[in-house]
């Protein structure tokens, strides 16, 4: 598994265009929620698949990222929150103390779980 700051719309691109599966994590970094979040997070990566790409995404430096987030994957922006991607679309969403490695995991072994969503729905 691979994991990397996500800190460019180039880095977005690559992943909305890419294959396989990624995870978009992104957290306020002065929350005390959204650094809990992510260290229970970090702590269970290995409950995900090898292949999977995580990707971190600090919402005070990059705001602009988020909203492209928001606008491209049509979802609703929230902090802390975490985004499966498959084959570049969006396919599940967590956020707040929803957020584990473990349901990442669950969704992304389950075809019935991982399927697209209409324009506009949330997980």
């Amino acid at each position: 598994m691979k994991t990397a700051a996500l800190e460019s719309i180039e880095q977005l691109e690559g992943i909305r265009n890419g294959k396989g599966i990624s995870i978009i994590f992104k957290h306020n970094t002065s929350c005390p929620i959204s650094k809990n979040t992510r260290a229970n997070f970090e702590q269970n990566l290995a409950l995900l698949p090898e292949n999977t790409g995580v990707y971190f995404l600090d919402l005070l430096t990059f705001r602009e990222i988020s909203d492209a987030i928001a606008k491209q994957f049509n979802v609703k922006h929230e902090s802390p929150q975490k985004l499966v991607i498959q084959d570049g679309e969006w396919m599940f969403n967590q956020t707040l103390y929803d957020i584990s490695a473990e349901n990442a995991a669950e969704a992304i072994g389950s075809k019935q779980e991982i399927k697209p969503r209409s324009a506009g729905s949330e997980a």
